[in-house]
């Protein structure tokens, strides 16, 4: 991206939403045997998004493009709400 480009709803890192950054989920997946950049883990991170945003569009039966998708999954504001509804949930996490 130029320099000084910010995107039109701002950038939205899993750091800035309370988790790890890109760099730091690449450490632990390296540590985990599984090799990865922080590019690699954005890349991962953005994409399971998508398929999250599709499944939204689906239930809602919304038509999105891919290029759709990918501008909302890659919204601040959306994943906030999908880091919002999924901290709701009760699982069972490892630890």
């Amino acid at each position: 991206m130029p320099k000084g480009y910010k995107k039109e709803n701002g950038y939205a890192t899993s750091s800035t939403l309370g988790g790890k950054g890109y760099v730091e989920i690449a450490e632990v997946m390296n540590d985990e045997g599984f090799k990865m950049n922080h590019s690699t883990a954005r890349n991962v991170f953005v994409n399971a998004l998508i398929k999250v945003a599709d499944e939204i569009a689906d239930l809602y039966q919304l038509e999105l493009t891919d290029k759709d998708l990918k501008r909302l999954a890659i919204n601040p504001d959306f994943q906030d709400s999908v880091r919002g509804f999924l901290s709701e949930l009760e699982i069972e996490r490892p630890e």
